[in-house]
C-alpha cells in the first residue's frame, strides 16, 4: 500500500516528496509509528547542503529527519510497554545488541548502528516509520508530541552533561556555543541543580536568549588581533573570561564542567584554559577535526576530556522525566512551525538562520508531518 509521503534528499540541494510504501507488518519486537512532529537538526541541513558529514556520504536517495514523535498504530506481539494510540518519542538508532558496546550499556558506540537519516538509512520525515518497540518512549499525558520530538536533541544534552559530565547538584558549568545543543546542555545543568551557568558565544542575541532561558552569565569572546596565533588568542581570551567572571582554577569559583557545543578551534582551546583543575570537558560540537590544543593544560590540571556521540542507555528516560517534572521547558526553543508540505521552506530557513518573517532561529523547527 502506497500512502506514505516522505521527504527525500536525492542529491545536494535536491529534495522532493515521494510516495513510499506503508510497512505492511511489524515483527514481534517492532511497532509502527504515525509520525506527527519532526524537528530539523543541523545534520539534516548539512546533508541537504553538502551531501555528507565526514565519512557518511549520501549516495542514494534518503528520507531526512530523525527528531520525531508520533502515535503508535501497530504493535508487535512481544511489545508490552506501549499500545495502539499511545503518543511516543522515537529514539532513531537501532543497534546490534550483542557487541561489547551494546552489552555494556554504551550502545551508541555500536559498530552496526542503523541511525535514521544517516546514509544509507532512511529517516523519519514520513507519514509512517517502523522501529523497534523499545526505542519508543510513552509520553506523559501533559506532554505534547512537540515535546516528544524535542526529546532527541535534549537527550544529547542529557548524555553530555549528566552521563559523560557526571554533573552534580551545586556544581558550575560553562558552555561554549549557544545553539540548540548548547542551550539544552545548559537546561539540563539547571535542572540538575547547577550553582552557576556560564554561556559563551559570539552572537549577542544568542547570549541574551541563554540569559533569559536559564539565567546564564553571558560572555562574548574577545576579537582576535591581526596575525595573532589561535592558541595565543585563546589563552588571552580565557584570561579575560576568567577575570571578567571571577573564574578560578580551584575552589568554589572553579568550573567543574565545560561543554564545547561549537566545534570552533578557539572555543575548544579557550575551554581547556577555563576548566578547573581536576574538572571535566565534554566535546559535543563538531567542527574541523584537526585542532591544536595546549596539552599541558590537559595534563597538569588532569582534565577528563571526553567526546560525546548521540545518547545511550537511560538518556531518553531522564530527558522525558526532567520535562515531565517541569524542570525543563522546551517550548521557548521552538521558533517556527511548518506544515509537512512546507518542509523545503523550513530547511531553507534553517540554513539561512532566519525565516521569511525575519525572525532569528535560535534553536529548532517543528512542523506537522501528517
Amino acid at each position: 500500500m502506497s500512502n506514505n509521503p516522505s521527504f527525500v534528499l536525492r542529491s545536494i540541494e535536491d529534495v522532493a516528496y515521494e510516495e513510499r510504501p506503508v510497512p505492511e507488518s511489524v515483527s514481534d519486537t517492532e511497532v509502527l509509528v504515525a509520525i506527527k512532529k519532526t524537528g530539523i537538526c543541523g545534520s539534516d541541513v548539512h546533508y541537504y547542503v553538502h551531501g555528507k558529514i565526514g565519512d557518511f556520504i549520501v549516495k542514494d536517495p534518503m528520507v531526512l529527519g530523525h527528531e520525531s514523535a508520533g502515535v503508535i498504530t501497530k504493535v508487535g506481539a512481544k511489545v508490552k510497554h506501549v499500545k495502539v494510540g499511545d503518543k511516543v518519542a522515537v529514539e532513531p538508532g537501532s543497534t546490534c545488541r550483542i557487541c561489547d558496546s551494546c552489552k555494556s550499556g554504551r550502545y551508541n558506540l555500536c559498530p552496526d548502528i542503523v541511525f535514521a537519516a544517516t546514509p544509507p538509512y532512511d529517516g523519519t520525515l514520513a507519514r509512517y516509520y517502523r522501529v523497534l518497540g523499545d526505542l519508543t518512549y510513552p509520553l506523559p499525558e501533559h506532554l505534547t508530541l512537540e515535546d516528544g520530538a524535542m526529546m532527541e536533541p535534549l537527550s544529547v544534552g542529557v548524555h553530555s552533561v549528566s552521563n559523560l559530565g557526571n554533573f552534580k547538584f551545586g556544581q558550575s558549568i560553562a558552555v561554549f556555543g549557544c545553539g540548540p545543543v548548547g542551550l539544552l546542555c545548559m537546561a539540563v545543568a539547571k535542572a540538575l541543580g547547577a550553582r552557576r551557568i556560564i554561556a559563551a558565544d559570539i552572537v549577542p542575541s544568542r547570549l541574551e536568549f541563554a540569559k533569559s532561558y536559564v539565567g546564564a552569565e553571558p560572555y562574548r569572546p574577545l576579537s582576535p588581533n591581526k596575525d595573532e596565533a589561535k592558541l595565543d588568542y585563546s589563552k588571552r581570551n580565557a584570561e579575560k573570561m576568567k577575570k571578567t567572571l571571577g573564574i578560578e582554577d580551584r575552589g568554589a569559583n572553579a568550573i567543574d564542567l565545560v561543554i564545547d557545543a561549537s566545534g570552533a578551534e578557539v572555543s575548544i582551546q579557550t575551554a581547556l584554559y577555563v576548566v578547573g583543575t581536576g574538572g571535566t570537558m565534554v566535546q559535543v560540537g563538531m567542527g574541523n577535526p584537526n585542532v591544536q590544543i595546549d596539552l599541558s593544560q590537559l595534563m597538569t590540571k588532569e582534565v577528563a576530556y571526553k567526546g560525546s556521540f548521540r545518547y545511550t542507555h537511560g538518556d531518553y528516560p531522564l530527558a522525558i522525566s526532567l520535562v515531565a517534572q517541569g524542570k525543563i521547558d522546551l517550548k521557548p526553543l521552538v521558533t517556527h512551525r511548518y506544515n509537512f508540505e512546507d518542509a523545503i521552506a523550513a530547511f531553507k530557513a534553517t540554513r539561512a538562520g532566519k525565516s521569511d518573517d525575519g525572525k532569528d532561529n535560535l534553536s529548532t523547527f517543528n512542523w506537522f508531518s501528517s
